[in-house]
Order: structure tokens, then sequence, then C-alpha cells
């Protein structure tokens, strides 16, 4: 066996470990969903490094220290709110709840408290991954790195600083520009009646879940678990949420596969409201599912942090809550079965960022400097504005004030690991492809 073949045995056998220990009790539960949530990742390296935030921390930690350990980490810059799994996909709109549609970070499964450079070094990693796809050079892929690292710690610095909100505005229909302008255009085309029509049909003058499409009839002693959970999510809700009793009527309730984690994961539930009005066309889906542990959290050795949170479910909203300015008001958490549950609109108005037709180098960069600004602007949010004592400082501050001590190093760090683990990822990819195919998964065959 040459070096390199040896190399790739042990690598991949780094690989099924890591994979093993997150995903391995819910593989032995559903092997099928996860033969095909795999064959999904062995898709590319992107859909692979996607899937695999697990294995990005298990290498951090090992190659890169603990969450005080690099540059630019303190005991504060450790300990800030981060999405968890940013990469080039984790982006999309929203309608927060002042009513404006948004586009912001999305999916906060992963979200936790922790270096924020894993947040840019993960980005920064499937920028090269995006751009090997797309046939760039090398040196295409630093420029776009180095400009993802200019617009954010431009944007951290206006922030810190004080800067007015007509200097520093969120991406909205009024402000964005190109690809994001037009995830929110779709995002505005879209209707709550369309969403409705799709899981739903009127029946003797009253809206219930239409059967198909993924729904799952309850007997009675699920439909009591679940609305027994449901009563405990209406306390967690803030007191704006409630100011009308009435929206939070049940009509239906149903159970689905194969939303949220994708199919490989527990079930959820679907339950239909009243929402604002007796009309039809007001009513209200929301989701209620198991919030699963976010991969970056074995590798937060802070008591402080674990210690803060009753369960998943809570850690997800609380998480989301900090990041997202407005959040969806219908976002809350309760338990059921003893596990935490996240409970969250199914929104009509969320489009992800659309990559397919971006190729031009000129677009993709200015793509990208908006991505950077916005995961500044998601940074400073869970600060102490956020409401939330697990981090109480400026966390804005104290991200500029780090990256000040270093202004030059900043970018070529970010640099650096994005080629270096761009790479790894590929390799990886393929090493994943030959372990799949030769049935070395254990409780997969090929």
């Amino acid at each position: 066996m040459s070096v390199t073949q040896l190399g790739a045995e042990q690598r991949g056998e780094r690989i099924l470990a890591v994979l093993g220990t997150a995903f391995g009790g819910l593989l032995a539960a559903d092997p099928a969903a996860f033969r095909a949530r795999f064959r999904r990742m062995a898709g590319s390296a992107s859909a692979f490094y996607r899937g695999t935030a697990c294995l990005f921390y298990d290498d951090l930690e090992r190659e890169y220290g603990g969450p005080a350990t690099g540059p630019y980490l303190d005991e504060r810059t450790s300990r800030v709110w981060i999405h968890g799994d940013l990469h080039t996909e984790s982006f999309g709109t929203y309608l927060d709840s002042t009513g404006r549609l948004v586009l912001h970070v999305t999916g906060f499964d992963e979200a936790y408290v922790g270096p924020f450079t894993w947040d840019l070094r993960r980005f920064a990693a499937s920028v090269a991954l995006f751009g090997h796809a797309k046939a760039l050079s090398d040196d295409r892929i630093t420029e776009l790195v180095r400009i993802y690292a200019g617009a954010y710690r431009e944007r951290v610095h206006a922030l810190a600083t004080g800067a007015k909100n007509d200097e520093t505005p969120p991406f909205t229909l009024d402000t964005a520009e190109g690809p994001l302008l037009d995830a929110l255009r779709d995002a505005r085309s879209l209707t709550r009646s369309g969403l409705l029509d799709s899981l739903t049909e009127i029946r003797d003058f009253e809206r219930r879940f239409a059967p198909g499409s993924g729904a799952v009839d309850l007997d009675a002693a699920a439909r009591y678990k679940v609305l027994a959970a449901f009563d405990g999510y209406l306390e967690t809700l803030p007191e704006s949420s409630l100011a009308h009793p009435d929206s939070y009527r049940v009509k239906d309730v149903v159970g689905r596969r194969g939303v949220g984690a994708g199919p490989a994961g527990p079930p959820s539930y679907d339950i239909l409201l009243e929402g604002g009005s007796d009309a039809l066309e007001h009513d209200v889906v929301i989701r209620l599912g198991r919030a699963r542990t976010p991969a970056v959290s074995p590798h937060v050795d802070d008591t402080a942090v674990r210690g803060y949170f009753q369960h998943e479910g809570h850690r997800a909203v609380v998480s989301r809550r900090a990041l997202q300015a407005h959040a969806d008001p219908w976002l809350g958490w309760t338990e059921l079965d003893g596990a935490g549950q996240l409970v969250a609109e199914v929104s009509p108005y969320a489009v992800d960022l659309d990559w397919s037709d971006i190729d031009e180098p000129e677009e993709i960069a200015a793509v990208v400097a908006d991505l950077g600004r916005v995961t500044a602007t998601a940074h400073a949010a869970a600060g102490d504005r956020s409401g939330h004592s697990l981090v109480p400082f400026s966390t804005e501050r104290a991200i500029d004030a780090a990256i000040a001590a270093d202004e030059e190093g900043f970018a070529d760090l970010l640099v650096d690991f994005a080629h270096g683990y761009g790479a790894r990822a590929r390799a990886d990819h393929r090493i994943f492809v030959d372990l799949f195919r030769g049935g070395r998964v254990p409780g997969l065959d090929g």
C-alpha cells in the first residue's frame, strides 16, 4: 500500500468514526432514509461538505485547538452566537415580525455559542468548493475570499462604531441588488393562499390538512400528545405574539416525514391554526419538530453555555432569535416524548438564494461581498442588545477590536484556510464515495 493509499485509508476510518458518532443512532433507526441522504452527499464535494459539519468541527478541534485558541480569539470573541453551519447555501429570505421581507442567514439547526472565526472559516471553505465547481482559478477564489473578509470587516467596524441604521441597512426589497433582490422578489410573488392550497383543502366550510403530500394521520393518543406539547409551546411565546389568542385555535394536526432534517430524522408534526382572522386565507401552519444536537456543541468546552439551555429546542429558538433580528413571531419551543422540539411557522415567503445562474466572476464577487455584510450583521445582532444573558456584551465591538489588532492577517487567515480545507473536503468526498460504494458505511449497503 502506497503512502497516499495509507493516508486515504486512515482518513476514511476517521470519517466513518465521526459520521458514526453523529448519525449512528438515527441511521440504525432508519437506514433507508440515510441511504438516500448519503447518496445526495455523494453527489458533489459541496453536498458532502454541507452534510458533514460534524467532520468539519472535529477537524477544527484536532488541528486548531479549542474555542479560545487561534488568531482573533479571546474570552469574548470565542463566545459569540454563531450560525454553526455557514456556507454558500445558508442564505435566503424570511418575513420578519414587522412585515418586511429580509434576506439573511437561514437554517439555525447548528446555531450555538462559539468562536466567530469558525463561521468565517466554514464559509470561506465553501467558497473554495463553489469556485472549484465553477472552474474558477485559485487566484479568483483567493480574490473572492478576500472580498468576503473585507466586507465582513467593514460592516463589523461600522456597527461597532455606531453607524446609523441607514448606513448599515438589512437587505430588503428597497436595498438589495442583483441575485439577492431576485430572491426577495421571488419571495414577494409567493402567497399564503398558495402554501395553504399545497398542504390543505376546504371541507364543510373549514380548512383541513389534505391527505397525501407526506401527511400522516394521527390516532387519538398521538394527537393528544401533540396538543399537550402545543400547550407547552404557547407558554414560550413573547407577549407580543399572544395579543390575539384566537389566532392559536387549532383546526387540524398531522404527522409528517421527510421535512426539516430530511427523511433521515424523527417525525415532525404540522398544526393548522386559525391565524389572524376568520378568513380561510389567513390560516397559519406551524411545524413542530425535534431539534438535534448541533455539531459544534461537543467542541465548545463551556459549562455556562451547556447549562444555559433547557434542551435542544430551547437552544435552537434562543439562537435563532439572537442571530435573526425581528424573528418569526410564531417561533417557540416545547417538549414531546422527552425531547426538545422547535416550533416555527411553515412560511410561504422562504426562498433560498439561487446560485445556479451566478457564473460571472464580477457577479459572484458582488454576492459574496453582500453575504459578508449579512454575516457581520448576524454576529452583531447576537450581542448585548439581543436580550440574552449568555452573551452579555457587544459582539461587534469585541470582534472589531480583535480584527483591528492584526488587520493584514485577517483575510490571509481565511484565504489559507479556504484553499487548504477546500482541497481536503474534495479529497474527503472522493474517500466517502469509495467507502459508500464499497459497503464500508456501517448499516448501509453501497
